[in-house]
């Protein structure tokens, strides 16, 4: 595992825009960066596979504790939120992707960070967008890449006969090119697929319905269920024969508690850093605070000792924190760089890499394309 500098294609921004990617700049400043590539051997991408997979049946493990022995509330999951994820977990509601991300050195185990289980973007760059570089930059290597055909063929699976909507909040450019990507790949199912801004969803008193008052059978949402329970019209959702994808039980496995859920119940697995809801229990020099429903690096703070070395501003952090080992893993050359290994299903389908400048990575954070050989 190494970072290689390269030069980035002559006018690669005509390239990726005829593709449909036109957010690869973000505030003057490249989102998408093709300076450099990551390169792995094949020995390493199967390590990696290995490692996610294991991961997200650890995490489905923590989950059925979760609800087995009702500790919701210690996620800060109350009221009508936890009342949506117990009737989704009880009606076994299926699950269409998920991204962990984790920290490695290429040589000690992969080290999970978090889950992103409910709305994971960058999935449009991990899936086509790296793929088309890989073509142009290296025909003859390979790419740990299968989320285009996996995530068609998971829509299949999926598919209830029913028209499928999804919905993001518009405008918002990310957001919109991982939910226009989910469509194009349940059409490409043979899915009814069909794009509604989430403003545009109405209410006709028996059922959610889009512009043109067609009721709404299954709902993609990019929008996350806690933010949803909290929705003016969240008090319909159970009255409602809308199914949902995500579904409402991931909140427990999208939330950064269940670190703390799975350590208790893996203590000392070599893929996990310690996690705790009290500080006072991780006996390690630098620890990670992370709200439970953090998103994008908000409000995300590092410590040494009592001392705050870094902090990132946000809206979170009322509902509670856990707290994590500091993992130098996460670090290269400065950079922060976390490997982002894409679930559909039960299945790790493929690897997208971000980097930072900072020791956190945001949304902000350059998306830097990988190879194997």
């Amino acid at each position: 595992m190494r970072r290689v500098a390269i030069p980035p294609r002559p006018q690669w921004w005509d390239r990726v825009e005829a593709i449909g990617f036109d957010f690869h700049t973000i505030d003057n400043a490249p989102y998408w960066d093709e300076t450099a590539y990551w390169r792995f051997d094949a020995a390493q991408i199967d390590r990696l596979e290995d490692t996610a997979e294991e991961l997200h049946q650890m995490a489905m493990a923590a989950t059925r504790r979760v609800f087995a022995q009702d500790r919701l509330s210690l996620l800060g999951i109350s009221g009508p939120a936890a009342d949506l994820a117990r009737a989704s977990w009880q009606a076994d509601e299926a699950q269409l992707y998920g991204r962990f991300d984790l920290a490695w050195d290429g040589h000690a185990p992969p080290k999970l960070l978090e889950y992103n289980a409910d709305t994971p973007t960058s999935l449009f760059e991990a899936a086509v967008i790296q793929w088309h570089w890989l073509h142009d930059i290296a025909p003859h290597a390979d790419q740990f890449n299968s989320l285009h055909e996996a995530l068609v063929e998971r829509w299949r699976e999926l598919a209830d006969g029913h028209p499928l909507h999804l919905t993001c909040l518009t405008p918002h450019a990310e957001d919109e090119g991982t939910v226009r990507y989910l469509e194009a790949t349940a059409l490409e199912a043979g899915l009814a697929a069909k794009f509604v801004a989430l403003p545009d969803i109405g209410w006709n008193g028996s059922a959610f319905v889009d512009l043109d008052d067609h009721p709404i059978h299954t709902l993609f949402k990019l929008y996350p269920w806690e933010w949803l329970a909290c929705d003016p019209f969240a008090p319909h959702i159970p009255d409602t024969p809308t199914r949902w994808i995500e579904p409402a039980w991931k909140l427990v496995l999208s939330n950064k508690g269940l670190l703390a859920e799975m350590w208790d119940m893996f203590p000392g697995h070599p893929n996990l850093l310690p996690a705790s809801r009290d500080p006072g229990k991780l006996d390690c020099p630098r620890k990670v605070s992370k709200p439970l429903f953090s998103r994008e690096g908000a409000n995300i703070s590092i410590f040494d000792g009592e001392t705050a070395l870094h902090h990132v501003p946000g809206p979170y952090g009322a509902e509670g924190h856990v707290w994590q080992e500091w993992c130098p893993q996460a670090i290269h050359d400065g950079n922060s760089v976390v490997l982002g290994a894409w679930m559909v299903g039960d299945r790790c389908c493929g690897l997208g890499i971000r980097e930072d400048d900072g020791p956190v990575t945001r949304d902000t954070s350059r998306f830097v394309p990988h190879l194997f050989e």
